[in-house]
């Protein structure tokens, strides 16, 4: 007998798609403050504003994808989407005062290991074997 492909109950088909898209989104929103300090930082300094706005949409999306990846844990999905979010979501914040703070030491790092975190996170949100039963 195959694996199916959806989450165990099919009530949660349309919180999968959810949590698809608001992975997708985090991902392009923490993929686009780099370049937002980039632009800020090679001279033109209205950037800074829109890493600053960035930096809000980010956090809220990322909020958003944990309070998703729970409501599709307890719908029959996986947990794994959940745990990764709460780690992300803490980074996210840490990142945000770490800018706020001026702390670039840890600011510019921690910012690469998130852009990489939901890269890897949607490429595993997409792919249908992170769906099977018993994960």
């Amino acid at each position: 007998m195959n694996a199916t492909v959806i989450p165990r109950r099919r009530s949660a088909t349309g919180v999968l798609l959810v949590n698809r898209v608001l992975v997708s989104a985090h991902a392009v929103a923490v993929s686009g403050q780099p370049v937002f300090a980039g632009g800020y930082l090679s001279g033109d300094y209205d950037m800074l504003g829109l890493h600053r706005w960035g930096a809000d949409v980010v956090s809220y999306l990322g909020y958003a994808q944990v309070l998703a990846a729970l409501v599709l844990w307890l719908a029959g999905g996986p947990r794994w989407l959940f745990g990764v979010g709460l780690l992300v979501a803490a980074g996210e914040t840490g990142q945000y005062f770490a800018g706020l703070a001026g702390v670039l030491d840890l600011h510019v790092p921690l910012g690469v290991a998130l852009v990489a975190a939901m890269v890897l996170t949607t490429v595993a949100v997409w792919r249908p074997q992170a769906w099977r039963v018993g994960r």
